[in-house]
């Protein structure tokens, strides 16, 4: 029994089968860090500024708490210095009071409260910073109501209750009046969680179908067959890339078409994304439907580029991981951050990751940023050029039947000779 646990341990413990769980265990502990952070980021005081333009003591009671719970970089009385020096420190939001806010509350009525939000990005971890605003706002509506209970010819309502809130979110130049950060985030949740997610899986599944293919054609020895027939590796090549392509755009043109339903159907209750004029025009599904089969070229060029070390379907099974690799971390970053709020090293490492760009692509159209989709549409045919040239200086070798010989141009290598003359048998003549 010894014997074969040795054996079994062995013959599992390889490099192939430690090297993502490893890699897995990095990316996990990557994602902890980033929750990390957006737990110290909420722990921290939101940057806000404050406009007191009714001066009375319940408005001062306002001014006062936020002053004591949160960073304020401007209190005056001019709404365009405070939205000036929000921008300038990065800021969150401008709390404004307005003229008649002790007045309404002491008649019954609801004293207004604009706030004018600094939404920067949609990503879930940029919703999130939000939150602090929303946890002051609400800390006002307290200490406003503490002073009101039980005063007299007030009802209770008002005095559990006193304050009412007028947003106004300013998101990448787009001013939308009335709609909080939150309304934005989950009418762009869409873009943010599950386009990434969708693109992530038809990566994988189309990586792992051609890695899976090349491998099973180098254990049923079909591959070597086809190397010594006489016929161009660059046909080969060419025939293997444009079948590769072909199932790269229909995935493409099948997703665009369950994606266009989607977005056609797709509302938020009392909100109209086309008020704010988010959507998409013709055009632009065609540009994430050429950012999305360039994407998917990549990711089949790689695979086959990781096939060609494949010597079986076993060790091909274990190939796929980069590429699943590849596909998880822009996902993740995508979901979590902006492309805009990204440090400038995570903005560089998706950038290079071709993935990223389709995960990116419908967002950044909605917002009318054709310079970042067109810039990754161009990176992407450079890379795919890149890949399929080596794709093919690797199959104009005999990489693919030694594992290291390499083939003298316009002749065929030794490998592939001997193999050849097996197949002819000892009493065929050579060839010429």
């Amino acid at each position: 029994m010894r014997v074969i646990v040795r054996k079994e341990l062995k013959e599992l413990l390889t490099p192939q089968t430690m090297v993502p769980i490893v890699a897995m265990s990095f990316i996990f502990a990557a994602l902890g860090g980033m929750m990390g952070g957006i737990g110290e980021a909420l722990e921290e005081k939101p940057v806000v500024a404050v406009v007191d333009q009714d001066g009375s003591a319940l408005s001062g009671l306002a001014v006062d708490y936020v002053e004591l719970n949160s960073k304020v970089v401007y209190n005056g009385s001019s709404t365009d210095e405070a939205q000036q020096a929000i921008e300038d420190r990065e800021g969150l939001a401008v709390i404004v009071v307005r003229q008649g806010f002790q007045g309404d509350i002491l008649s019954n009525r609801t004293g207004t409260l604009e706030v004018r939000w600094n939404m920067r990005g949609a990503g879930i971890a940029d919703s999130i910073s939000t939150a602090s605003v929303e946890v002051l706002l609400a800390g006002v509506d307290q200490q406003i109501s503490a002073v009101l209970v039980g005063t007299t010819g007030i009802n209770a309502s008002i005095a559990l209750a006193p304050t009412a809130r007028n947003d106004t979110t300013v998101f990448k130049g787009r001013v939308m009046e009335g709609v909080s950060p939150s309304t934005v985030a989950n009418m762009l949740s869409g873009q943010s969680i599950v386009v990434p997610m969708i693109i992530m899986m038809l990566v994988t599944m189309a990586g792992g179908m051609v890695i899976s293919s090349m491998g099973m054609e180098k254990e049923t020895k079909t591959l070597e067959t086809l190397l010594t027939m006489p016929v161009k590796r660059t046909s080969i090549v060419a025939g293997k890339l444009l079948g590769a392509a072909l199932v790269g755009l229909i995935m493409a043109t099948v997703y665009m078409v369950g994606f266009g339903f989607y977005m056609n159907s797709f509302t938020v209750p009392g909100l109209d994304p086309a008020d704010y004029d988010l959507t998409l025009s013709a055009a632009d599904y065609a540009l994430v439907g050429a950012s999305l089969f360039l994407a998917l070229l990549a990711g089949l060029a790689i695979s086959m580029l990781l096939g060609t070390f494949a010597e079986n379907f076993k060790a091909a099974q274990s190939l796929t991981f980069p590429v699943v690799m590849l596909a998880m971390i822009p996902m993740f970053m995508t979901m979590f951050l902006d492309f805009d709020t990204m440090p400038a090293a995570g903005q560089t490492l998706v950038f290079v990751i071709p993935f990223s760009h389709p995960m990116m692509a419908v967002r950044a159209l909605m917002l009318d940023q054709y310079a970042l989709v067109l810039a990754g549409i161009a990176y992407m045919a450079v890379f795919d050029v890149a890949i399929i040239w080596v794709v093919a200086h690797i199959f104009k070798t005999d990489r693919l039947l030694t594992g290291r010989k390499r083939m003298r141009r316009g002749a065929m290598g030794k490998g592939a000779r001997a193999l050849l003359g097996r197949q002819r048998g000892p009493g065929t003549p050579p060839e010429g």
